[in-house]
């Protein structure tokens, strides 16, 4: 199953200010070089980045382990990781 679990890039959120109506395209393989948006590192994985798109301007807590169950935002899941 190696491929299919996603690569830790941070036990943490990241901080982001994001802009109202605008459009983020959240890792989710974990690979980027630039957390914790996509750089294309997903291609020939199964992985996809997930679009997110800002509703109103402020600061977002995008998930760093990649084990959210709230994607693309934290709910404290690296908590858990050993």
């Amino acid at each position: 199953m190696s491929g299919t679990i996603p690569v830790v890039a941070q036990k943490g959120s990241y901080k982001v200010e994001v802009e109202a109506g605008k459009a983020y395209w959240w890792c989710a393989c974990g690979k980027s070089g630039k957390q914790p948006f996509c750089d294309g590192s997903h291609k020939g994985s199964a992985f996809s980045p997930l679009k997110f798109e800002a509703e109103t301007s402020g600061i977002v807590s995008f998930c760093g382990c990649k084990a959210t169950g709230n994607q693309p935002r934290c709910d404290g899941s690296h908590k858990n990781l050993p």
